[in-house]
């Protein structure tokens, strides 16, 4: 970035990432609805979140070292403060929240959680640990008056598809 931004750098203003991220979602909702779109962009964050997690989790031995990790690189990066509820191994589930979540701290209320990306990019970081396909959904929004964002992820069970 040294050479390709001298002036610039490596940082924006988070209006420029949300108008890319959210006018791209209004075609891809005039082109395949609202239910496909929610998909395409899960995937694409469950893409990102393995690259993330190829990238930053080069050496992490335990689930502390791996969510002290995403801690400290959610908030280098402006992504967010990530903090753990709370954390089942034996089953691996997770509670997750996200405070002052990229895709959404700010925006006005509008009774829709709409932080399918997130959803994915935690999932491709959880995968990426775990070895194991999970599922994670938001439970509450900063959009539905939450003021933080908040995850839970399961793992699936691949026997039964849960």
């Amino acid at each position: 970035m040294a050479v390709a931004r001298p002036s610039l750098g490596v940082y924006t203003r988070i209006e420029v990432y949300r108008l890319l991220q959210y006018t791209l979602r209004d075609i891809l909702e005039d082109e395949f609805g609202h239910i496909k779109t929610d998909e395409i962009f899960r995937r694409a964050g469950a893409l990102a979140g393995k690259e993330f997690y190829k990238k930053y989790i080069t050496d992490v031995s335990d689930i502390s070292g791996l969510v002290k990790i995403i801690e400290d690189k959610f908030m280098e990066l402006g992504i967010g403060i990530f903090r753990v509820e709370s954390i089942d191994l034996d089953t691996l589930s997770f509670t997750l929240n996200v405070e002052e979540d990229l895709d959404c701290s700010g925006l006005p209320d509008s009774n829709e959680q709409i932080c399918v990306y997130d959803e994915g990019f935690i999932q491709g970081i959880l995968e990426s640990y775990t070895g194991t396909k999970f599922k994670v959904r938001e439970i509450d929004c900063w959009c539905t008056g939450a003021r933080t964002c908040r995850f839970n992820a399961n793992a699936i069970d691949q026997a039964h598809g849960d």
